[in-house]
């Protein structure tokens, strides 16, 4: 075999390689999210059986009305839960199709809204209005926000908050976005081995078996590339961590599409 054939074997099976450890941890992510979101399901159906007792106690109409609202919005909360773990949890190829931001990172808090009271983290969120949508793939896409949001709750082990923050930088046709945490921080002599596979600041799992394998941040930064997007993090020790994302718009892509065509 010529060495040029043996070059080609191995990019083949890097790419494979890489497809695998995404999986991988797509696969961990789901799982964390369902441990999580089936006691919210619990609470959810908690208050539907309750008002819906509440109802058949009372006959007069204002209570029934109430016990009917709060029924119809806990159920529609339950759906729109499900529908997301659905859409995470479909095993298809990359599908690139215009997305919404703003409403992607919506979902992913809904998701995650219990873990993050449940540690007392309080969500802060700066969206610019009229972000222009981005061609990507929506579950990878998720898998990142996911992972950055775990990751900036684990840094506040005692409660805390996460500054969340989109904009549109019409100039450069990108889309910024800034998940920033007030926690621990990272030691700058490890920040440069951030995003290696198999890197990790640290010990293992936590508490709620989150965390600790090193293929978290990897497998970010190998999406956003996909994405031909840009991450990159800022982080001092004992003040916190921002995780900035830069992700193309529709329009940029064209451009480069465009430019490329006319080499």
């Amino acid at each position: 075999m010529s060495d040029l054939n043996n070059i080609q074997e191995l990019k083949r099976q890097n790419q494979f390689l890489e497809e695998q450890l995404t999986q991988a941890q797509r696969l961990t992510a789901l799982g964390e999210l369902t441990g999580t979101t089936a006691h919210e399901f619990n609470n959810i159906l908690t208050t539907i059986i309750n008002y819906a007792q509440l109802g058949l106690r009372h006959k007069d109409e204002p209570t029934r009305t109430k016990s009917f609202d709060k029924i119809l919005l806990a159920s529609k909360r339950a759906a729109k839960i499900a529908n997301t773990i659905l859409a995470t949890a479909r095993n298809r190829k990359k599908n690139f199709e215009p997305i919404n931001l703003v409403i992607l990172i919506e979902d992913v808090l809904l998701l995650l809204e219990r873990e993050m009271n449940r540690y007392r983290i309080a969500v802060e969120k700066f969206f610019q209005n009229n972000i222009p949508e981005i061609m990507a793939d929506g579950n990878q896409i998720q898998q990142v926000l996911l992972n950055l949001l775990i990751n900036a709750r684990q840094a506040m082990p005692n409660g805390g908050r996460i500054a969340l923050k989109i904009s549109y930088d019409e100039e450069n046709e990108m889309i910024d976005f800034v998940i920033r945490d007030y926690g621990c921080g990272i030691p700058a002599g490890k920040l440069p081995h951030i995003f290696d596979r198999f890197y990790t600041t640290k010990s293992g799992p936590d508490e709620s078996g989150k965390g600790g394998n090193g293929l978290g941040l990897a497998s970010c930064k190998s999406i956003i590339e996909q994405h031909k997007g840009l991450i990159r993090v800022e982080s001092t020790e004992g003040k916190g961590t921002a995780f900035i994302v830069k992700l193309p718009t529709i329009i940029h892509l064209k451009i480069l599409e465009e430019l490329g065509k006319n080499k």
